[in-house]
């Protein structure tokens, strides 16, 4: 099949698809007498593979490690549930900066000063920094006012 029915038949562009040979995801097909890139059944699961690893949350360069072990048949059990569960850790850790972010907001909505309907300054849509006494430092670098030593 050439790459626009392989395109239709996996649900991509024929972009991605090159794009998807550029950076060493496939490898360069047959070509036909007229240059036309020919591929067999083989390059339909192995881009369904691609996609459905994407879906997982791997990235392409992920997915690149993966796929010449794979074929070469040296992918087992252990290897892809231990990309499995350390792709799971990088989840929680992003579900947890997200529930972070996401009570900075709540608080940040409910700490501003302006009222309703009124127009937002920069002051009353800033929360000021708290700064505790023992963080406090000087730098020393900075070089003291003139006539003062």
């Amino acid at each position: 099949m050439n790459i626009s029915e392989l395109a239709k038949a996996v649900g991509t562009t024929t972009d991605t698809l090159r794009h998807y040979e550029k950076v060493g995801l496939l490898a360069p097909p047959a070509r036909l007498g007229n240059g036309y890139r020919s591929y067999d059944t083989q390059a339909v699961r192995h881009i369904q593979f691609i996609r459905s690893a994407q879906t997982l949350g791997f990235s392409l360069a992920e997915i690149r490690e993966i796929i010449p072990q794979l074929i070469d048949g040296r992918f087992g059990r252990a290897e892809i549930e231990q990309r499995l569960s350390a792709k799971i850790g990088q989840i929680d850790a992003h579900i947890k900066a997200l529930q972070s972010l996401r009570k900075e907001l709540v608080a940040t909505a409910n700490s501003l000063s302006c009222p309703p309907g009124a127009p937002v300054t920069m002051a009353s849509a800033t929360k000021a920094p708290v700064i505790h006494k023992d963080k406090l430092h000087t730098d020393k670098r900075i070089s003291p006012r003139p006539g003062k030593r």
